[in-house]
Formats: structure tokens, sequence, C-alpha cells
């Protein structure tokens, strides 16, 4: 049975920090890119990180860039998205996908649904 399981959400000041993880199970782990996307209030999707498989390489959206941190640990099957430095609109429901999204929106087809977590909510609020 494959599994995609976010953590690490929650209620934080503008300026906080969190630490979001993404355990996996079911997956041939350290063969997939993995994605962090997310879904504000406004119910817009946007890939905000990518990291590779082996890990070595890293992309951020411009929304993101300098404030979060995508790293994983092949040994754990773990992806983790440091966040800080948070913002207001940075509120949203945070989502981990097995693979690179941008592949999938470059072809104009759907991320198979078990490659979605349930997602995780971050809000930051005063």
């Amino acid at each position: 049975e494959v599994q995609v399981r976010e953590s690490g959400g929650g209620l934080v000041p503008p300026g906080g920090s969190l630490r979001l993880s993404c355990a996996v199970s079911g997956f041939s782990f350290s063969s997939y890119s993995v994605s962090w996307v997310r879904r504000g209030p406004d119910n817009e999707t946007e890939w905000i990180s990518i990291i590779n498989s082996r890990g070595d390489r890293t992309y951020y959206a411009d929304s993101v860039k300098g404030r979060f941190t995508i790293s994983r640990d092949n040994a754990k099957s773990t992806v983790y998205l440091q966040l800080n430095s948070l913002k207001i609109e940075d509120t949203a429901l945070y989502y981990c996908v097995m693979d690179d999204v941008r592949k999938y929106a470059a072809e104009g087809t759907d991320i198979p649904r078990e490659n979605w977590g349930q997602g995780t909510q971050v809000t930051v609020s005063s």
C-alpha cells in the first residue's frame, strides 16, 4: 500500500518557523523526485519546492526562495521542508507529492491521486 503522510503544520506568528515532514511508504522512494505544493485560501495551487531523487538538486518558487529549504533522507524515506520567516500569505494547506509536478503540468496530465498526501495546514497569523 502506498502512503504519503505530511506532518508538522500549525499556527505560527509572522516571522515564525515550522518544519514539515513527509513520510513515504510503498514507493521506491529513492527513485522519485518529490515536490511540495500548497493550496491557499483562494484555492489556487502553487508548487513551491522540488528535490530530485538524489537530493543534490533543489528548486524553489520565487515566492519562497531564500526562506524555505527542502531536504530529504532516503534512508528514512522522508522529505522535509523548513519554513522560515513565514508571512501571512504563506497560509495554506501544504501537500507532499511524489514526483516532479512540473512534468505533469508540461504534459497536461493529472498527477496520480496516490502520489499525494492528505496535506498539513500552515496558518500564519498574529
